[in-house]
């Protein structure tokens, strides 16, 4: 069976559009049409029943869409597994959250090589909506990031938090601080609704910062204020490029580790959360399994 017809069929499964499945994949409607008929005519069954209201699928295609989707793991997993073959030992691809590349990746490899020593790791920094696409295609094996997305396939874990706090080449205290001069932080929708709700009035500024380096970047080479990672806010206050601001509130950024429900179970992929966890200071037994909700954002 063609792969292509098993990817259209899940695009198609969360659009419920002919159309809007053509343009994600970049094909023309007949395609998809096509494609479709293709896997209906391979299963012998009808998926999907088109109406004025949409598309839906069928009592066949509801059944049909779980093994689809483990179709497209195992692919990717058969594909992952050939590429490798040329490096010694089974390779873990471990996506991070942007923000956390700097203080976490060193003290993780060191951990994960004594956990898996027969393990080859692929480290990539990334945002937490492609993170969890990439968990769900078999394409990454686990991530840590800021935003869990809702899917029957994934299974996340809360691991801690991290802190972001205020700093300043300009000011030294809250009271002092304008919109004009400060850079809105845009690190997560978690990031953004709390500072929404504690600093109503630094919501709305001409400049907004999706990354935390990016924002140190800002801040050495212009002035201004902003919200910075605590370890990054040491580094800057250090070097004498900021201030703190000691009276605004800090930040806490809960952070989570993800993974495909089917390697939840896995002995290697339970190790790696464990020292995930330990990173983190929260043993396993305190964290809290995430029943997602669907959240907006990039991050």
């Amino acid at each position: 069976m063609q792969i292509e017809l098993i990817e259209t069929f899940l695009d198609l499964c969360q659009t419920q559009s002919f159309n809007q499945t053509a343009e994600r994949l970049g094909v023309t409607q007949s395609t998809v049409s096509g494609r479709i008929k293709a896997l209906e005519g391979n299963v012998g069954r009808k998926l999907f029943q088109r109406s004025r209201s949409g598309t839906a699928l069928t009592t066949e295609g509801l059944r049909f869409e779980p093994h689809a989707r483990a179709l497209r793991h195992a692919w990717v997993t058969a594909l992952n597994a050939a590429r490798d073959t040329a490096i010694a030992g089974v390779t873990m691809r471990i996506g991070l959250q942007h923000d956390l590349v700097g203080g976490l990746i060193s003290p993780l490899i060191g951990q994960f090589r004594a956990a898996l020593p027969d393990t080859v790791f692929f480290f990539e920094a990334d945002y937490s909506s492609q993170m969890c696409l990439d968990l769900v295609s078999g394409a990454q094996d686990i991530a840590v990031l800021y935003t869990p997305q809702s899917h029957p396939d994934l299974y996340f874990e809360a691991l801690g938090e991290v802190s972001y706090v205020m700093v300043s080449t300009m000011v030294p205290s809250l009271e002092h601080v304008t919109a004009e001069s400060y850079i809105l932080g845009n690190y997560a929708p978690a990031f953004s609704h709390t500072h929404a709700a504690i600093l109503p009035s630094l919501n709305n500024v001409s400049l907004s910062v999706g990354q935390n380096a990016a924002m140190v970047d800002l801040l050495t080479s212009l002035s201004g204020t902003a919200y910075v990672l605590r370890r990054s806010a040491d580094d800057l206050v250090a070097a004498g490029h900021c201030g703190l601001v000691a009276d605004a509130p800090v930040i806490n950024q809960p952070v989570f580790a993800g993974v495909n429900l089917r390697n939840r179970h896995r002995a290697s992929y339970r190790r790696l959360m464990r020292e995930l966890g330990r990173h983190f200071n929260k043993p396993r037994a305190e964290r809290k399994v995430v029943r997602t909700a669907k959240v907006l954002g990039k991050s």
